[in-house]
C-alpha cells in the first residue's frame, strides 16, 4: 500500500495511526501542501480533488480519511477500530465526526491560508480562530471520553476516536492553545505516547518532516 499524504496533515496523521494500529505495511508518497504538490497532474489523476490523504492499494485508490478508515476496517478487520455493538459503533463514529467534521475542517491549511491572504489575519488572529472552534469541540469530547472511555477515548483499547483525537491535540498545540481544561483528553494522549503505533505515526517521525 502507498499512503499519499503530508507529514503535518491531520487527516494523513489519523490514517497513519490506523495503519500502524492494524500492523499494515505501507510506503509513503509525500506531497508538500505548502508547495502545492497535491495539485500536480500525476496526483490529480489519482485524486481529482487534489487533497491528501489518498491510500493506494494496487488498482484501488481510496480518498477522504473517513472513507479510508472505514475501508481499512472492512478489509483488515483485526485488530478492530470499532466496537462490536451497533449502538457503540454509532457513538464512536459520532465522536470521530465531532473532530473530523466540526473541528478539523475549520483549521486546515486551506482555511488558514484564506484567513491570512484574504482577511489579513496575523498569527494571533489565526490562533484565536482555531481556538474558537477547537475549544467547544474539546469541551464535548471531554464529557464523552469521561462517559465512555476506559483508558482510551472509547473503551479499553485504542480505536477510531483516538485516530482523530491525537492529530487534533497536535494541531491545537500548533495554535498555542493551553490544554489543561481537558484532563481526560490529555490522559488519553499520555497513554498514546507510550504506544508504538502512535509513536510511529507521529508527524515528527515521517520521512518528509521538516528537520
Amino acid at each position: 500500500m502507498i499512503l499519499h499524504g503530508y507529514w503535518r496533515s491531520g487527516a494523513s496523521y489519523r490514517v497513519r495511526i490506523a495503519l500502524c494500529l492494524k500492523g499494515l505495511a505501507y510506503e509513503t508518497a509525500a506531497h508538500d501542501l505548502r508547495k502545492g504538490e497535491q495539485k500536480a497532474a500525476d496526483y490529480l489523476a489519482l485524486n481529482p480533488q487534489g487533497m491528501v490523504p489518498a491510500l493506494q492499494d494496487g488498482d484501488q485508490v481510496v480518498t477522504q480519511s473517513p472513507a479510508i478508515l472505514e475501508w481499512l476496517e472492512e478489509v483488515h478487520p483485526e485488530p478492530a477500530l470499532l466496537p462490536k455493538g451497533s449502538a457503540d459503533r454509532a457513538r464512536v463514529r459520532a465522536m470521530a465526526a465531532l473532530i473530523g467534521c466540526d473541528i478539523h475542517p475549520l483549521n486546515n491549511l486551506r482555511v488558514l491560508r484564506s484567513l491570512r491572504e484574504d482577511f489579513a489575519a496575523d498569527q494571533a488572529a489565526v490562533d484565536a480562530w482555531a481556538a474558537r472552534w477547537i475549544a467547544p469541540g474539546f469541551d464535548a469530547l471531554e464529557i464523552l471520553v469521561g462517559r465512555h472511555g476506559q483508558g482510551w477515548s472509547f473503551g479499553d483499547r485504542p480505536g477510531l476516536v483516538d485516530c482523530y483525537l491525537m492529530p487534533q491535540l497536535y494541531s491545537a498545540r500548533r495554535f498555542n492553545m493551553a490544554l489543561e481544561a481537558w484532563p481526560g483528553l490529555l490522559a488519553v494522549e499520555a497513554r498514546a505516547l507510550d504506544h508504538s503505533a502512535f509513536g510511529a505515526a507521529h508527524p515528527d517521525r515521517q520521512p518528509d518532516a521538516d528537520a
